[in-house]
């Protein structure tokens, strides 16, 4: 298994990286909650249903903690804390606060279990022994311009994608404060 991958072009003029090409991952469908636990089902002697009971119960039970400003640490897995978002420029004053003026909302932040191995390497437990792989159908011209062509200009007839798009679960965005091709 692979992580799939297709070419991109960073189209936002004024960038450092304006006209570089990144990989950007391809997700090639979803796997919800009900085939998470059929194929949890085939693994082991616990049945589908008492798989769904448990993920039900697993849901309610992190969301009353993580709204009692806890953090919930799945082993294994990673953590997860709730996170508050301030509208921009804050108070001027501790006494000037007010969570109902100040406050803009909340999300929910994860970050995932960190191993450690003997050499001292640490690695993000879901992607320990991951590769990358080109996805099938990738419409970029990957050939190298002939001498007085322009790489940067010419219309591939691709996909549409470029970076700083809409944020698609294919990967056709990405977070507009970072470099592309280091945030993805």
């Amino acid at each position: 298994m692979a992580v799939l991958y297709r070419l991109s072009q960073n189209k936002m003029e004024g960038s450092k990286a304006f006209g570089k090409w990144y990989a950007q991952a391809v997700m090639t469908g979803v796997v919800d909650t009900n085939a998470l636990a059929t194929i949890m089902q085939r693994n082991c002697t616990v049945k589908k249903a008492d798989i769904l009971a448990v993920i039900t119960e697993l849901i309610e039970t992190m969301q009353d903690q993580l709204q009692d400003s806890k953090r919930v640490k799945l082993d294994g897995f990673g953590s997860f804390k709730i996170g508050i978002e301030n509208e921009k420029g804050g108070a001027l004053t501790a006494a000037e606060f007010s969570a109902t003026k100040n406050v803009k909302g909340l999300h929910v932040l994860f970050l995932p279990e960190v191993k450690t191995d003997s050499t001292g390497t640490r690695q993000k437990t879901f992607i320990t022994g991951c590769t990358v792989q080109e996805a099938p159908k990738n419409l970029v011209d990957t050939s190298k311009p002939k001498d007085g062509e322009d790489s940067g200009s010419s219309s591939t007839g691709g996909n549409g994608s470029s970076t700083g798009g809409s944020g698609s679960e294919q990967g056709g965005g990405s977070n507009p404060s970072t470099t592309p091709g280091e945030g993805d």
